[in-house]
């Protein structure tokens, strides 16, 4: 009888285990570190293309130094961020690689902005073609990001799902964060246009 006992304990077991979720937390963190690592690519894309792109418009606006600097600043401030894995399990280490990103964003508006003011920049074809790979790179980084949203979201909503989040408990296995809005609040507040005749 305790033998019978102990195979139908057995098989229980077994069936627990293929509907505890484990194998699925396995499938969602690695499609998660594989988003991420393409995120990471296109980001590193874009800071490769910064030093030619300084360099280019450094020859026609020489005079713009604290745009240039501000561009290489963002470029030695991404760079010196370490990537490890760990970083998606981290959010402040998080939050300090998207302020950095959001730093080099900036910098690189203000750097395409000055172009405006150059007809003979806007007309050199290496600019022109360096401008097109960035923002080709930008487009890219945008749809790797909302790829890594989509998994991290799955992720994340499985990690809090029962009862697939005692196995997350007991694996140790934690929501991870996600990219947001650098300034959440001041795009929550509509812009306010008028229409009145200024005089």
């Amino acid at each position: 009888m305790q033998k019978i006992f102990l195979k139908l304990l057995a098989v229980l077991l077994v069936l627990n285990l293929t509907g505890c979720g484990y194998n699925t937390f396995q499938s969602l963190d690695e499609e998660a570190k594989a988003s991420w690592s393409e995120v990471l690519n296109q980001y590193q894309r874009r800071a490769d293309l910064v030093p030619n792109l300084v360099n280019v418009v450094k020859g026609y606006a020489a005079h713009e130094k604290e745009v240039l600097t501000e561009v290489s600043n963002a470029r030695s401030k991404v760079g010196s961020i370490q990537v490890t894995p760990e970083l998606l399990n981290d959010p402040e280490a998080f939050a300090k690689f998207q302020a950095a990103q959001g730093q080099m964003t900036s910098a690189l508006s203000r750097l395409m902005a000055i172009a405006e003011n150059y007809p003979n920049l806007k007309a050199d074809q290496g600019f022109r073609d360096l401008q097109a790979q960035l923002e080709g790179t930008e487009n890219r980084i945008t749809v790797a990001r909302n790829r890594y949203i989509e998994t991290i979201k799955n992720y994340n909503v499985a990690v809090r799902s029962f009862p697939q989040n005692l196995t997350a408990m007991m694996f140790g296995y934690k929501t991870k964060p996600s990219f947001t809005v650098e300034n959440e609040k001041a795009i929550s507040v509509a812009p306010t246009v008028s229409f009145e005749d200024k005089k």
